[in-house]
């Protein structure tokens, strides 16, 4: 996943970031990449504290959690966003497409993803008003080691139930249910352009062939649109399948935390909790990691750019002249 990302990001810096489009998806391959970093990170830990390994930190406790655990997830909850603002804004364009180009420019849609970014990544800090870290005398592996505490105040225990449910629960689940929505509005409406164009130009092409007029530049004109948009609505299908597919899993795992209140990290679901989890985090890595996929199939820009860089033209070409 990390060297899929950074092969997206290199790609999309050499693009350029004129087109909005570019900006989003450059954030999206950013935040893919970090939440891979982080997923490598916490497994480590959790896999040398198994073993056993004399670390100065509890690595299969809060600190593990708290270093790192918390802030995968509200990444990834930023990672939810990002597709939800994209798949809103080409809604939007097909909806009312002259506001939304004089709106969204390159500048506007730095903006968005630094709100979206600043939004719902900055509530992780809010997870340490409730616990603290320390330092304690582990009496089994005779050394001090680093652990955490938690805040058993009224106002600690409250606040952490409140910022859970918005930013933990509420907030990923308004995002997919966006993507979900906005997506099938798209693909909706993108068909119900295609085949009016596709009547108007059969109205056009009988008109024309009555009138004995060559018709065939503005035919193929109309053809070659109506060939764009179904490659559209197909690589929004496909990003809209890929994304929706892999935050199932999370989607069910955060309705059964609103159900059983004891599922969550220290109660007594404590297991079921990190197995769900970590299917949850392999879902979402798997999402991070096949949208190359998708790119290099449906965007001719990104392909070409792809193949120069990992030279794939040159080889070919090469072999062509060896032949």
């Amino acid at each position: 996943m990390k060297s899929t990302n950074s092969l997206n990001i290199v790609v999309f810096v050499k693009l350029g970031f004129s087109e909005p489009s570019n900006i989003s998806l450059t954030a999206l391959a950013i935040c893919d990449f970090i939440l891979a970093v982080l997923f490598t990170r916490n497994n480590l830990c959790f896999l040398l504290a198994h073993h056993n390994v004399r670390l100065p930190f509890d690595s299969a406790n809060n600190v593990t959690v708290l270093t790192g655990g918390i802030q995968w997830v509200f990444l990834s909850r930023t990672v939810a966003w990002i597709p939800a603002f994209i798949s809103f804004e080409r809604c939007l364009c097909i909806l009312v497409p002259l506001k939304v180009r004089r709106l969204m420019t390159p500048r506007g849609t730095f903006a968005v993803m630094f709100t979206i970014i600043l939004f719902t990544f900055r509530p992780s800090f809010f997870h340490y008003i409730r616990h603290k870290f320390v330092w304690v005398f582990d009496p089994n592996l005779n050394i001090t080691i680093l652990n955490t505490i938690a805040i058993n105040s009224e106002f600690a225990i409250l606040f952490e139930k409140i910022y859970l449910a918005i930013f933990g629960v509420i907030q990923p689940l308004l995002a997919f249910s966006i993507v979900l929505i906005c997506t099938v509005l798209l693909v909706v409406q993108l068909r119900k352009i295609s085949s009016w164009r596709l009547s108007v130009t059969s109205a056009k092409s009988q008109r024309v062939q009555l009138e004995e007029i060559p018709a065939a530049s503005s035919s193929g004109a109309e053809a070659s649109i109506s060939q764009k948009e179904k490659r559209l609505v197909r690589k929004v299908v496909a990003i809209a399948i890929i994304f929706i597919a892999s935050y199932i899993p999370t989607v069910i795992m955060l309705v059964c935390i609103v159900v059983f209140d004891d599922l969550n990290s220290s109660g007594v679901y404590r297991r079921f909790f990190l197995i769900s989890s970590y299917v949850t985090s392999l879902g979402q890595n798997f999402s991070g990691s096949i949208n190359i996929l998708v790119y290099y199939k449906m965007a001719s820009k990104f392909r070409s750019v792809f193949r120069r860089l990992i030279r794939l033209d040159r080889q070919e070409q090469e072999r062509h002249e060896l032949e």
